[in-house]
């Protein structure tokens, strides 16, 4: 009789874990598909402003994300770009360099950095969803003439970031952005479309009137171990191409759960390229 209710407190004690444990792991969200993007959706009375950053495992709060870059044109000579302060349109003050005539204006490196909280967007978009990266543009002094703001969605579904957009890198708008859904193994196809408006258009890569849509498929093709700048790591090899009446553009990217999208090949509408690859990598504390 003693053994018997000793099997029957244990197991009971069992299932009472378990129960714990199952109200411990309720996730307080639900996910929704938006716009091709699998996103969480919390309840309305859930008003933090970090509730979509406290579930990332890769883009986690104060990650700072460090990537040297480089344009090879459609003859394949490598340029940078200078920032220019004497112009009418922000979006447009820049010029490409050759590496003989760098400048303390050049362009060097872009940092990518996890904030907290939802500003500045939630003051323009109140439903805003998505986990805000800041990114600051980097002279060869570690000087930064400007900076923008931008987000990522990263969820157990999916991990969708905008790429650097700010002057040149206004280019990179009509490429596939950085994107891997699960689950992440070889052979995962999936699609996805975004619509882009001629403000994007630059007469340096392509002029159009109106609108395009990009119609993208990406493929895990491969799992691959490459050197960065913070060691070897083995990443999945993610191919993706986007079409549209203007034209073909391609991203291969290499991500690694821990240090996220470490290389990205971009081939652009002009046939020229963009070539991004992370440097450092750092957290807090």
């Amino acid at each position: 009789m003693k053994t018997t209710m000793l099997v029957l407190f244990v197991l009971l004690l069992s299932l009472a874990s378990c129960k714990t444990e199952l109200k411990e792991t309720k996730k307080e969200y639900e996910l929704i598909l938006e716009d091709g993007i699998m996103v969480e959706k919390f309840d309305s009375t859930n008003v933090n402003q970090n509730r979509f950053t406290e579930n990332n495992t890769t883009f986690t709060e104060g990650a700072a994300f460090t990537y040297t870059f480089e344009h090879l044109t459609s003859t394949q000579d490598t340029v940078y770009f200078t920032w220019l302060e004497d112009t009418n349109d922000y979006r447009f003050a820049w010029k490409f360099v050759p590496v003989d005539s760098l400048d303390e204006n050049t362009i060097k490196q872009v940092k990518i950095t996890v904030k907290p909280g939802l500003e500045p967007m939630i003051t323009h978009i109140p439903d805003y969803n998505q986990t805000i990266i800041q990114y600051d543009y980097l002279t060869e002094t570690g000087k930064a003439p400007f900076v923008g703001s931008s987000g990522v969605i990263e969820n157990e579904a999916n991990i969708w970031m905008h790429p650097p957009r700010d002057k040149y890198f206004r280019i990179l708008e009509l490429n596939p952005f950085p994107f891997i859904k699960a689950p992440y193994e070889i052979g995962t196809t999936w699609d996805w479309t975004l619509t882009i408006g001629s403000g994007w258009a630059d007469e340096r890569w392509h002029v159009w009137e109106g609108q395009i849509e990009n119609q993208y498929v990406y493929t895990i093709t491969e799992k691959k171990k490459i050197k960065t700048g913070v060691g070897q790591l083995e990443c999945f090899v993610i191919e993706s191409v986007a079409t549209s009446r203007i034209g073909q553009t391609k991203l291969i990217s290499f991500f690694h759960p821990e240090y996220g999208f470490v290389r990205l090949e971009y081939t652009n509408i002009d046939g020229s390229k963009t070539n991004l690859e992370l440097s450092e990598y750092a957290t807090v504390q």
